[in-house]
């Protein structure tokens, strides 16, 4: 975080602008290899020198994502008001959100939802795009897995410590046959959605990729391409219990159509197929 104040308070504005940047030059230039913004290596410097922040700590008034406030020129009250007034979300439907806030209950105040208990600088998700969803999972109260970069990343807040689960920046094929599967895998996949349950994760790409592997095997045991479409994009994934108790995921891409696949054999039971994309 800059040290001036008129880059402080420029903060809330760059959140809305950031709404209003054309999604296919924004995308196009990701999946063409554009390097991650420099403001990560514009604020690592301060990030590094930042411990993690503990449940103590923040008893004893630190900030719990560790912003140096008494640095600033600007309290984190001002930043606070400020952003609320500047800021404007993104939205498809023009108000929606006012729609939506008069079918919404009032929220009884006063009960304890949560506790802090640490933030953690040394761990960091990359996210390409605001409207990409599910890229941070957490599978217990102690295990989260996130995308870094090229890497699906497994975080333990009980050692604190990171091991890489998946790294897709290269050559990834499967070690299993199953009927519908390519082989020849993938190469460089641009990871656009997750989805961690029951030791089985699943990596959504741009391009329409699938990516399966079970955490307690070795290697990956299953990839597809879901459609050749120019609009390929993985919006999202779920993997979920069936009736008859078998396990299954469900895809859904730009190009309007929802895949279910049976996770015992890999095979795509059912394609939907609607007007519009299903995010």
């Amino acid at each position: 975080m800059s040290q001036h104040q008129g880059d402080e308070m420029d903060y809330a504005a760059d959140d809305y602008e950031m709404a209003e940047v054309d999604d296919d030059m924004y995308f196009r230039g990701r999946v063409m290899g554009d390097s991650e913004s420099d403001d990560d290596d514009e604020y690592d410097h301060l990030d590094n020198k930042i411990p993690d922040t503990s449940a103590a700590d923040a008893r004893k008034g630190k900030d719990i994502q560790g912003i140096p406030w008494e640095r600033l020129s600007i309290s984190r009250e001002k930043y606070r008001l400020t952003r609320l007034e500047q800021y404007k979300n993104y939205e498809n439907i023009p108000h929606s959100g006012e729609g939506s806030e008069k079918e919404c209950k009032v929220t009884k105040k006063g009960g304890a939802y949560y506790e802090f208990w640490r933030n953690t600088r040394s761990v960091k998700s990359t996210i390409l795009h605001f409207q990409l969803r599910n890229l941070v999972w957490s599978t217990s109260k102690h295990d989260v897995y996130l995308m870094s970069h090229f890497s699906i990343i497994h975080w333990s807040s009980l050692s604190c410590k990171k091991t890489e689960v998946l790294n897709v920046s290269g050559h990834v094929a499967p070690c299993e046959k199953h009927p519908g599967s390519l082989l020849e895998g993938f190469t460089q996949t641009q990871v656009s959605t997750l989805a961690v349950r029951d030791r089985l994760l699943i990596a959504g790409g741009f391009q329409g990729e699938l990516i399966c592997k079970y955490l307690d095997r070795p290697g990956v045991c299953f990839c597809s391409r879901t459609t050749y479409d120019d609009n390929a994009i993985t919006n999202a994934v779920e993997i979920y219990d069936s009736p008859s108790g078998a396990t299954h995921f469900m895809a859904s891409n730009n190009d309007c159509g929802v895949r279910d696949f049976d996770m015992e054999r890999f095979h795509l039971s059912k394609h939907f197929s609607f007007p519009w994309p299903v995010n």
